[in-house]
């Protein structure tokens, strides 16, 4: 079966149902309802299938039926670990309701989530849940209203037109800081991102907080900032504290973020400081790479998959519950302390 010289085309449910010599309907019937067809029937329909290489259409059917059976997932930045492990979370609640998941990545780029946003809206996914480059969006409500349910994902919202599940970073921000004040420093650097980040700044807020109730200088806090929260602009910061003063070095940084930390320690080894003695270090998220580090890595926990399988209980019970009600669940993070801030 072809159409045009060597054009091949699927086989279709009616080349199935003359190879069989049944009806459309019987067809029909075996895809759907195999009870309502005699057994010998079946197995000439299933028979004919196999010859013919017939692969059912499901999206058709499914978008017939108002609705797919996949949820999809928009993330942040696919190069950072702490999502992959977010949306790992998400799969298993999705394949525990017999639903595939669809994984996209925004790359931080508010035009590409909008496309990704629209493309899954037309492709009828029973729900989205995205960790959105600005959380207060207008636009991810409207899409709600349109029908399609969505979760806010690492994010809190002001209002609560959405569901969403987070971590409170400001109480992380405290932990980290915290430690490091418990471990004598009294010269810290806070090494972020961009502060467009809502995470970053709640993060930087809890660490002033924890600082100022410590009463010490705010002028011995140092603020370090970075373009992206990745390895590389974690070297350039080790780099830049590197440059400075002894007076004004810090003894202790609180990264942002792990991938920004392990830069930083990757910097300070070939700086040739001891860690912690020189720089102590803490990260944020605590994935995988930071006990593996070559100075297992103190950082703030957060539970990246109980985060993604509460995003995607939340998006399920919103698509198929009419008593739903939005929920902003937020987790607590803890403070794991290893040997780049205890020697």
């Amino acid at each position: 079966m072809t159409v045009g010289p060597g054009t091949p085309r699927s086989a279709s449910v009616k080349d199935v149902a003359a190879a069989a010599g049944v009806s459309l309907g019987t067809v029909s019937n075996v895809l759907n309802r195999p009870d309502r067809v005699s057994d010998a029937t079946r197995r000439r329909v299933e028979q004919a299938m196999a010859e013919l290489g017939f692969v059912r259409n499901e999206s058709a059917r499914q978008l017939r039926a108002g609705r797919s059976h996949t949820l999809a997932y928009v993330m942040l930045d696919a190069g950072n670990p702490f999502f992959t492990d977010v949306a790992a979370g998400i799969e298993l609640a999705a394949e525990a309701a017999g639903l595939a998941l669809f994984l996209c990545n925004s790359d931080s780029r508010i035009e590409r989530e909008a496309s990704y946003l629209t493309h899954l809206e037309q492709q009828r996914v029973q729900g989205i849940l995205v960790t959105p480059v600005d959380p207060d969006a207008a636009s991810l409500v409207a899409l709600a209203q349109r029908g399609t349910p969505v979760v806010v994902v690492d994010r809190v919202r002001r209002e609560q037109a959405l569901c969403s599940v987070a971590v409170d970073d400001v109480l992380g921000g405290r932990l980290a800081v915290e430690h490091l004040i418990d471990r004598g420093h009294r010269r810290v650097a806070f090494v972020g991102g961009p502060p467009t980040i809502g995470q970053v700044r709640d993060r930087l807020d809890g660490a002033r907080k924890a600082w100022a109730e410590a009463g010490l200088p705010g002028k011995d806090l140092l603020v370090v900032s970075s373009s992206a929260l990745t390895v590389a602009e974690g070297r350039s910061a080790g780099a830049r504290i590197a440059g400075l003063t002894a007076r004004r070095r810090p003894t202790a940084a609180f990264c942002a973020n792990d991938l920004v930390a392990l830069g930083l320690l990757q910097q300070a080894i070939r700086s040739g400081w001891r860690i912690p003695d020189d720089l102590a270090i803490v990260g944020y998220d605590d994935i995988d790479f930071a006990e593996a580090a070559a100075v297992p890595l103190t950082s703030v926990r957060q539970p990246r998959h109980e985060l993604g399988r509460m995003a995607a209980e939340l998006v399920l019970d919103e698509s198929g519950n009419p008593e739903h009600e939005h929920q902003q669940v937020v987790f607590q993070p803890e403070l794991v302390a290893r040997a780049s801030t205890l020697g």
